[in-house]
């Protein structure tokens, strides 16, 4: 079975966390094992680099047609003998002829293990799968179509798949294992950015980074980095952050996760008399931090009423029963939350997006046994990608391309890191981050954090930022962001127009 951590990562980044697993505890034949070592065709034999022909294309926005040219295609990195270790694929779309000096923007998604299938297809690229309400994406056929919030007006986009997901594969000599690891992942995404920017010579464009989920450890990891080999950033834009992977265990990540809790019992309709909903998660946030953090301090020096005070707050906030609180000695964890709140009404709710719902076999387990936003979404994802990427836009391949490679990794990431301040047993790239914020003072942090989100809990994200042991004047370089969504708050259209509209006048302040 997956180490806590691990698993924990796995299922932050992408709604279809539960795909393509082996089952925990299952020991492939000997016979599986040699038909997974057979060669195949899903391999990548060249050490060049290939790009498909670029296609022009153009999409109605806001009253005219945006042209771009959308490029797929694979970057060779390589070690420092020279030799190739991995094919990397990616997708860019720009939007002028190159040579114009125009930001050009770097985006993946997480896991790790997960392809960037998520950011490509549902966020700010030009076409966009239609998941416009929390349930179920009715088709096949799905649709997708233009994207009246795309970035392409602001910046050029590329987006990477990480090795071994999507259609990145491993090159020579060099194993899958090689790249999992919080480092080598780190030395991979720093080769292929790089190697970007020089074949398509883009080193003196402005630069930005959008990462999701375990993405934005890699962006804080990548910020110093490419910063040390002189790539200086404009701006990072990290989705659904986590940056310390300890913050998911122990009493802080119950800190961190309650105002969630709150959000979601507000939604569901089971906070009485509920305020609006900014009032409701100050009130939430304050309490987390105050009363709820100084009990689980004090562990078993806390008195009886102390302990029914503060189980009675904590239900007014998260609309559990005070029973079922003290019985859980005032620590809800996050599976339990997602079964218990809606208990009543049979239904579990979503991890990676709170407002899904669904179904279990009974009404008596103590966590879901799925997520329904990930049911809800995965199969039109994936589908569209597909139709995109090989009928649309033509790509030619004998590759296969993984939505992610969950199974393949196991236990097997490394989650040591070495970091400006040594060497870290379990990484934390908020150091990372830090350390580059000091010595490229003027680049801005944008954290944008859906509120239904109980991967990556917005209040924890608050809580690594406001840790960074910065000065004041850089503190100021953050910015936050909050919406009515989940962990892919992109895909709710509300809360994507205004996401749009912040990261406008994020970009504006960051050039």
């Amino acid at each position: 079975m997956r180490s806590p951590l691990i698993a924990a990562l796995l299922v932050a980044s992408t709604a279809a966390y539960g795909q393509a697993n082996a089952p925990a505890g299952d020991v492939p034949t000997k016979e599986a094992k040699a038909e997974a070592e057979k060669p195949d065709a899903d391999t990548v034999k060249a050490s060049v680099e290939e790009d498909a022909q670029p296609v022009r294309r153009s999409i109605p926005f806001h009253g005219h047609a945006l042209g771009y040219t959308v490029t797929p295609g694979h970057l060779t990195i390589r070690n420092e003998k020279g030799e190739p270790t991995a094919s990397m694929f990616y997708v860019a779309y720009t939007a002028t002829p190159r040579g114009q000096r125009r930001p050009v923007t770097f985006l993946f998604n997480g896991g790790p293990g997960s392809s960037t299938m998520w950011l490509h297809m549902g966020s700010f690229g030009p076409m966009k799968v239609d998941a416009s309400s929390p349930e179920t994406i009715p088709g096949p056929p799905f649709r997708y179509v233009a994207n009246p919030d795309t970035l392409l007006d602001i910046t050029d986009l590329v987006f990477i798949d990480a090795p071994t997901t999507g259609l990145s594969r491993t090159l020579g000599k060099a194993e899958p294992k090689d790249f999992f690891g919080v480092d080598k992942d780190l030395d991979a995404f720093t080769r292929t950015i790089e190697r970007y920017l020089t074949k398509y010579q883009r080193w003196n464009d402005p630069k930005f980074i959008i990462g999701e989920s375990y993405g934005t450890t890699r962006a804080a990891g990548l910020s110093n980095s490419l910063l040390n080999d002189g790539v200086q950033l404009n701006g990072i834009t990290f989705v659904s952050t986590v940056f310390n992977f300890a913050d998911f265990q122990g009493d802080q990540m119950l800190v961190d996760f309650l105002p969630t809790y709150a959000a979601d019992a507000w939604y569901h309709g089971k906070i009485a008399n509920k305020p609006d909903l900014e009032t409701f998660l100050a009130q939430a946030r304050e309490f987390a931090s105050g009363p709820y953090a100084a009990a689980l301090q004090k562990g078993n020096m806390l008195t009886d009423a102390e302990r029914q005070s503060v189980a009675q707050q904590m239900a007014q906030l998260t609309g559990l029963s005070t029973d079922y609180i003290l019985r859980s000695n005032l620590r809800v964890q996050p599976n339990r939350f997602q079964r218990e709140l809606l208990r009543d009404r049979h239904q579990v709710i979503g991890r990676i997006d709170s407002r899904y719902v669904g179904t279990e076999p009974d009404n008596v387990g103590e966590g879901a046994d799925y997520d329904p936003q990930g049911s809800a979404i995965t199969g039109g994802f994936v589908a569209a990608l597909n139709d995109y990427l090989f009928r649309d836009l033509g790509y030619k391949t004998p590759l296969t391309y993984r939505p992610n490679n969950y199974a393949g990794i196991g236990n097997d990431w490394d989650l040591t890191h070495k970091g400006p301040s040594g060497q870290q047993q379990i990484a934390d790239t908020s150091d990372d981050l830090g350390t580059a914020m000091r010595q490229n003072p003027r680049m801005k942090i944008l954290s944008v954090n859906g509120v239904y989100d109980l991967a990556t809990p917005f209040h924890g994200a608050e809580y690594e930022f406001k840790h960074l042991s910065l000065e004041p004047q850089l503190q100021a370089n953050i910015r936050y962001a909050y919406y009515p969504a989940g962990h892919m708050m992109y895909i709710d259209p509300t809360s994507a127009r205004q996401l749009k509209s912040d990261l406008a006048a994020f970009y504006a302040s960051a050039m």
